[in-house]
């Protein structure tokens, strides 16, 4: 009896532990590992984070969205460049975020600021509409995930109509995780997919089994695969963290949640390339 009780209170003092140190326990497992973006200044240019309105998991009815270090990552080093940023959706209005991603242990230092911020909070509930975006108006086009994009961004024929028009202008095009399904019924200026023949990355049907989520419609991997897109990724034994960015030209895709400071980082340093018109 006396024994049992040392095991269950043994048990208890290391469950609060783990429970401690959970956010450390992650960050050494690689989510939110840390990364430093060097200082740009790009003050006069404008950017645009495009983030999904859907807000369930269909069809397990569970909440979700945008993950919220997917869009608040970028964000943030586009106003740390000193950019101008706009947030949009298909349909406009509120962007859902997925409870998880806002929530410890998941939420990264960039969530607590947007959650703090006034101006980005007012975005993120009154976002423009896509059909009401002009793509001449940025310099960026950058895509957020979260499961929430499986089911409207490579669906949205505006969002497929801008992409195509900001590539024809040679704007960054820029996404993570399933937001590489917004580039997906995108046109290049021959007419074929955006995608054909070009180095993309989007989070891996091997990432979407393990958090049990293949339910969803759309899948980043597949769908650019068969769109003719020489998919990138990488893969590891802590899998769901692993990151990688790939560049094609005014193409910059993260793989998942932890890609979205590499990713922000090399579009601030291509927008730095090119001259401010």
């Amino acid at each position: 009896m006396h024994w049992s009780l040392y095991l269950l209170g043994g048990l208890v003092v290391i469950l609060a532990i783990i429970l401690c140190f959970l956010r450390q326990i992650l960050a050494a497992m690689g989510l939110h590992r840390h990364y430093t973006i060097p200082s740009f200044d790009l003050k006069g240019r404008r950017a645009l984070v495009v983030c999904t309105n859907h807000n369930r998991l269909d069809p397990r009815n569970q909440d979700t969205g945008a993950f919220g270090s997917e869009f608040t990552v970028p964000y943030y080093a586009f106003i740390n460049a000193g950019m101008d940023v706009d947030m949009a959706s298909p349909k406009g209005g509120e962007i859902p975020v997925q409870p998880p991603s806002w929530s410890w242990p998941l939420s990264c230092e960039d969530d607590r600021r947007f959650m703090a911020d006034k101006d980005a909070m007012a975005k993120l509930k009154n976002s423009i509409k896509i059909s009401d975006v002009r793509p001449e108006d940025y310099d960026v086009i950058f895509m957020a995930g979260g499961w929430g994009a499986a089911y409207d961004l490579m669906q949205s024929e505006e969002l497929a109509d801008l992409v195509t028009r900001a590539n024809a202008q040679g704007k960054i095009l820029g996404s993570v995780c399933h937001g590489a399904l917004g580039l997906c019924s995108a046109k290049g200026t021959d007419g074929q997919p955006l995608v054909q023949g070009r180095r993309v990355t989007g989070v891996t049907n091997n990432q979407i089994n393990t958090f049990g989520i293949a339910v969803t419609p759309k899948h980043p991997e597949e769908e650019l695969k068969k769109a003719g897109a020489i998919y990138e990724c990488q893969h590891g034994r802590l899998d769901p963290f692993m990151t990688h960015t790939s560049i094609d030209g005014n193409l910059i895709t993260g793989q998942n949640q932890n890609s979205g400071y590499e990713t922000a980082h090399r579009i601030l340093e291509k927008l730095a390339t090119q001259r401010n018109v």
